[in-house]
């Protein structure tokens, strides 16, 4: 049962603290169980950056670059594909130019919603249509917290992140890695990463396309684990890939051979090209927005040519540099106008739409906070399903936080919270307590707030509305700080999910079997 059926539009169900999990399970693993709060839905309509007239020209200039500037494919397979299919290949040259009918003709084929399958079924999430799913962090090279500082990524972080990310109900899906764990050899890591997370969590999770092997590896690892056949792997979309052009206009081997593999299967797809206005971009919104539909609508065509109707999802990752010092920039306005955009794309094409949370910052300070409550806001108005980087996104992609892991699940259980529908009936019109307490009185003691009193409101994880001398007497706590002491605490309760023996055997005696095989090769 995903949480969509265990919670329809419009139902109310109790409220937590931060979008964590109360109930634990017995000592061996935690029962399977659904989350506390249902999967978050957008209740707004989406806002619009431009006019439809203004879209469709964008649109028209995306299938303008596509049809004379071209893109290159940096794969043998795919260029064939895509020439058999009538695409027009430059001899000698990897370059690749699209007729605008052969782009028209993927649209429509992708499905608009999909379930994205975990090992527990309670925790399966809808992509598309008018739901949200948070994603962890992800690729991070370096790891944080105070504590330690920052660390090259290693096993033991990479660890601890999966048990942090299985305790917080506002993380939905894994990202992917959340941070690299750069201690394993890169043959055989990501068969030690796919168990860890597999074993240590039970939510829905992502494969790197970084080879034929590993997207190979983790389909029958993720098969394995929630212990179907073929046949209904291929019928239930269980894990995703985010599929990254090389921008401006190219898509590498890896990412090509990914979209083969995956799409085969029929497992999601999510092209987002990475495109920095100033830089890999033109400096304007509008031409930066352009260059990224026009990425993205590649990577649509060749995956529906693999297998018309494997999920798609429309991914927007457009920001800008900062033109002082060319260091990227995020959670900027430009960042949130491209949100609401690719948002309006993703409509238009009737695709599940990703954007991201992300921050530039360097550490847990008002930067990171402005910034990433920017990008949320511009992902949510722009009508975004798959939210990346929800939870722990530092400096840029460069280090995972474990504090800004918790700091952003409390923000993202404000933004479920704020999505909410409002619920207007005779109890919550409250009249008899309007009554009851009359002109001039409080509500405190009233009937009414009394027995509404847990879970009356969003009680936040990190926020302190002491008063000022409260606060001074309790040793001026700051949010660093409680952070900090709220993940390490999360951490010790900490139970690992529970999982089929059978199924566990299984799958480290795959690991085990592919190691001894030497893995997967590292020159792509």
């Amino acid at each position: 049962m995903t949480p969509s059926e265990a919670a329809p539009a419009g139902a109310e169900a109790p409220r937590q603290r931060g979008g964590r999990a109360r109930a634990r399970g017995a000592a061996g693993g935690e029962a399977a169980k659904p989350p506390s709060q249902p999967q978050p839905r957008l209740r707004y309509a989406p806002t619009a950056a431009v006019s439809e007239d203004e879209l469709e020209a964008i649109h028209q200039a995306s299938l303008t670059i596509l049809e004379e500037v071209g893109i290159d494919f940096l794969h043998d397979g795919a260029r064939q594909i895509l020439k058999e299919a009538g695409a027009a290949i430059e001899a000698g040259s990897n370059r690749v130019r699209f007729d605008r009918g052969l782009v028209e003709g993927a649209l429509g084929k992708a499905p608009r919603q999909f379930t994205l399958h975990a090992r527990n079924p309670a925790r399966s999430v809808e992509i598309g249509g008018d739901f949200i799913a948070f994603c962890s962090v992800a690729s991070a090279p370096n790891a944080a917290d105070r504590d330690g500082g920052r660390r090259n990524g290693n096993r033991a972080d990479y660890q601890n992140f999966m048990k942090l990310g299985q305790m917080l109900d506002s993380v939905h899906v894994w990202g992917g890695y959340p941070v690299e764990p750069i201690d394993v050899h890169p043959g055989i890591r990501h068969l030690d990463a796919l168990h860890d997370t597999l074993t240590l969590s039970d939510k829905p999770l992502h494969a790197y396309s970084l080879g034929r092997g590993r997207n190979l590896d983790a389909i029958e690892m993720v098969r394995i684990a929630r212990g179907i056949d073929e046949a209904t792997l291929d019928r239930e979309p269980s894990l995703f890939t985010v599929i990254n052009s090389s921008s401006p206009l190219r898509i590498d081997t890896p990412m090509l051979e990914g979209i083969i593999q995956m799409a085969r299967r029929n497992q999601p797809v999510v092209m987002t090209p990475f495109t920095l206005a100033g830089a890999m971009a033109p400096v304007s919104i509008a031409g930066a927005v352009a260059q990224q539909n026009a990425e993205a609508l590649a990577g649509l065509v060749l995956t529906q040519l693999v297998r018309p109707g494997a999920p798609f999802v429309y991914g927007g990752f457009t920001s800008n540099v900062d033109m002082k010092s060319g260091a990227p920039a995020f959670g900027t306005p430009e960042y949130m106008k491209a949100a609401l955009l690719g948002g309006q794309l993703a409509r238009r094409y009737r695709l599940p739409y990703r954007s991201s949370n992300t921050n530039a910052a360097n550490t847990l300070d008002a930067q990171a906070a402005y910034e990433s409550v920017f990008s949320l806001w511009g992902a949510i108005m722009g009508g975004a399903n798959m939210i990346m980087h929800a939870a722990g996104w530092m400096e840029g992609g460069l280090h995972a936080s474990f504090e800004k892991m918790v700091l952003d699940a409390d923000l993202l259980g404000m933004v479920a919270e704020f999505l909410r529908p409002v619920v207007v009936d005779e109890a919550e019109l409250a009249l008899d307590a309007i009554r009851e307490v009359g002109p001039g009185g409080h509500f405190f003691g009233a009937a009414h707030t009394l027995a509404r009193y847990r879970g009356a409101f969003y009680a936040p994880l990190i926020s302190d509305w002491r008063n000022y001398e409260s606060w001074t007497e309790a040793g001026r706590p700051e949010a660093y700080g409680a952070a900090n002491r709220l993940y390490k605490k999360i951490l010790a309760e900490y139970r690992p999910p529970a999982i089929d023996p059978a199924i566990a055997e299984e799958l480290a005696a795959f690991v085990a079997r592919r190691k001894a095989e030497g893995g997967v090769p590292t020159d792509f």
